[in-house]
C-alpha cells in the first residue's frame, strides 16, 4: 500500500510539473533560459522597493560554496548599483542540494524572516560568511548551535528562544518545501541560479551580462 501511495504521489508531481512547463513557455538564447512566467516572490524574503521594475531571484543553498562566493562578490555590486537606487528588488528562494544541513539553515532563515525582515538579510549574509572554505564545506557545520551563534552575532533583533524552538519544531518546513516545488518547476540544476525578470542567466558570475539584462529590462519599462 505504501508503494502504491508513493507511486501515486510521484505521478501527480510529474503531471503538475508537465502542466507547469507546458503553460510556462521556455526560450533559450545564448545559454540563458527565459520563462514566460517569472518565479513568484510572494512571501519570499525580498529586499528593495516593491515598485522596482526589475526583479532578481536567487535560487541558493547556504551550504553551497559557489553561493557563498556569489553573495560575497557579485551581489554587493548589484545591491550598491541597482537595489539601493530602487531599480531592482531581490528575492531569495531556498534550494536544498546539500541535504539536511541545507534544510536546517533554510528553516532557520525562514524563522528569522518571520521575526524581523531587516535582521533576515544580516543573518543571511552571516551564514555565508561562516561557511567554511570550499575544501571543507562538506563537513557538518550547519547545526542548531552554530545557527544560534550566528544569530547572536547579528544582534538583539532576533529572538533566540523563538529561533531555537522553530528549528526544533520545524515550524517553517512547509515554506521550505514550497521553495523546493519552485526549484523543480524551474528546473534548477545548480546553485546559485539567478533569474532576472524571468531570464535565468547561464553564468551567474558574469556581472557584465547581468548588468546588460538589467539595463535592457529597465529600458523596456
Amino acid at each position: 500500500m505504501k508503494s502504491i501511495v508513493l507511486i501515486t504521489v510521484g505521478i501527480i508531481a510529474l503531471v503538475v510539473a508537465f502542466i507547469f512547463i507546458t503553460e510556462n513557455q521556455i526560450q533559450v538564447e545564448n545559454g540563458d533560459i527565459t520563462f514566460d512566467i517569472s518565479p513568484p516572490i510572494d512571501n519570499q524574503p525580498t529586499m528593495g522597493e516593491a515598485s522596482a521594475p526589475v526583479t532578481i531571484v536567487e535560487f541558493g543553498d547556504y551550504k553551497c560554496p559557489a553561493c557563498k562566493s556569489w553573495n560575497e562578490t557579485v551581489f554587493p555590486k548589484i545591491e550598491e548599483e541597482y537595489i539601493s537606487s530602487g531599480k531592482v528588488k531581490f528575492s531569495y528562494i531556498n534550494t536544498l542540494f546539500h541535504g539536511e544541513e541545507s534544510a536546517l539553515a533554510a528553516m532557520a532563515s525562514e524563522s528569522v524572516w518571520n521575526q524581523d525582515k531587516d535582521a533576515f538579510w544580516d543573518f543571511h549574509k552571516e551564514i555565508f560568511i561562516h561557511q567554511p572554505e570550499a575544501q571543507r564545506h562538506d563537513d557538518v557545520w550547519v547545526t542548531p548551535e552554530k545557527l544560534i551563534d550566528i544569530a547572536v552575532s547579528v544582534g538583539n533583533e532576533i529572538d533566540l528562544e523563538t529561533l531555537a524552538e522553530d528549528m526544533i519544531k520545524q515550524t517553517y518546513k512547509e515554506d521550505v518545501l514550497k521553495d523546493q516545488e519552485l526549484v523543480e518547476q524551474y528546473q534548477v540544476s545548480l546553485t546559485p541560479s539567478i533569474v532576472i525578470n524571468g531570464t535565468m542567466v547561464e553564468d551567474p558570475f558574469d556581472y557584465e551580462h547581468i548588468v546588460s539584462l538589467i539595463e535592457k529590462e529597465l529600458e523596456s519599462n
